[in-house]
């Protein structure tokens, strides 16, 4: 994308609600996270059952599978403006493919969800063969 087309992207989200702005901001991510075909790491703890964690829990199991993906990748993840989940507040999020190996690697290093990489694993080898 061009510089002028960021700038005028910008000026609008100025004039605008802040959900749209944020939306604006977040552009071709925000819809690939909308169709699934990026997830963040609160998703795959819902699709798990695990959505119940503490927010600092479900934080520390964002390090980590940010962590697993830059040893992995050696860059940064995608990240994407979204909605705190109980806040409501726009945060900064990274997202990630649903099949992305870190995400599985992060639920097995964290000890709080330790107990959903097994399940989890087989859960993603059985979607990704169908």
């Amino acid at each position: 994308m061009n510089a002028k087309l960021r700038r005028r992207i910008r000026t609008a989200a100025q004039s605008v609600a802040k959900a749209l702005a944020y939306r604006a901001r977040s552009g071709a991510v925000a819809a690939l996270v909308e169709m699934g075909q990026l997830v963040r790491t609160g998703d795959i703890l819902s699709r798990l059952g695990a959505e119940d964690l503490k927010d600092g829990y479900q934080s520390w199991y964002g390090r980590h599978v940010a962590k697993a993906y830059r040893a992995a990748n050696g860059h940064e993840p995608i990240r994407v403006w979204a909605q705190h989940r109980t806040t409501g507040k726009w945060i900064h999020v990274h997202v990630y493919s649903p099949f992305d190996i870190a995400l599985y690697v992060g639920l097995a290093s964290y000890r709080q969800t330790q107990h959903l990489a097994r399940p989890a694993f087989y859960q993603a080898a059985y979607t990704e063969a169908a």
